[in-house]
């Protein structure tokens, strides 16, 4: 039985549409949340290891300790050739495990904005005939790191870094595709804060009106994709 490990990292912000394709796959979801002081387990048990968004950063490392435990967690990971995915928080947790160093993106995003595939992107077994341009789900203000050997796939207006992939198994995406809109109303209600106005930040009616379903319908395409790599 394939077991899939999400470490989420808030109450507000869990693995949304994600457990819906496990669960439809037969697989096994298990989540573990170290900001709460849960071990993370042993990854023998372990072929997937998904690191979810959060309001922590690693640029400020020393205030949340468990994230030095989760790099090192990734780092092995890797290592052992898992297949591994991070979104938001998750990516730039990647990007220092790969040896790279979070930075910030030119502007705050927040909401549903197109991204750009590059050129890159048309040969990428994940990506290869997706639109250009695509609309995802933002909530960020930082971007992972391009580290030595990664590639990067899709970029946007805002943040140069939106999908990068480190290695075959390895990717870390900017941007989300897998919150609910009861994700969202959780964001919206834990952090109001995140909506002051900026070039790329919708208000909250925006939010709450937009069509997440095709978002989760690309980010199945890509799970199933992510599933058969070797």
């Amino acid at each position: 039985m394939k077991i899939v490990l999400c470490i989420v990292h808030a109450d507000f912000e869990g693995p949304g549409v994600l457990a819906d394709w496990v669960r439809a796959k037969g697989y096994t979801l298990k989540i573990c949340a170290p900001y709460k002081g849960e071990q993370l387990p042993d990854l023998e048990q372990i072929q997937w290891v998904i690191i979810m968004g959060g309001p922590q950063s690693t640029v400020h490392l020393d205030q949340f300790p468990y994230l030095k435990d989760e790099i090192a967690y990734v780092q092995k990971a890797i290592d052992q050739d898992k297949n591994v995915l991070g979104f938001c928080l998750g990516a730039q947790i990647i990007g220092v495990a790969m040896g790279g160093k979070t930075e910030r993106a030119a502007e705050k995003e927040i909401g549903v904005y197109p991204i750009e595939l590059i050129e890159t992107a048309k040969s990428d077994p994940l990506l290869y005939d997706l639109p250009q341009y695509l609309n995802v789900i933002h909530w960020h203000n930082d971007m992972p790191a391009l580290t030595e050997g990664a590639v990067l796939l899709a970029v946007s207006p805002g943040c140069a870094r939106q999908i990068i992939r480190y290695k075959a198994k390895v990717y870390g995406f900017q941007c989300h595709m897998e919150i609910t809109q009861a994700g969202i109303k959780d964001l919206i209600a834990a952090v109001p804060e995140d909506l002051a106005p900026s070039t790329y930040t919708q208000t909250k009616d925006a939010l709450l009106q937009n069509d997440y379903g095709a978002i989760h319908d690309t980010m199945f395409k890509i799970l199933d994709r992510f599933d058969g790599l070797k």
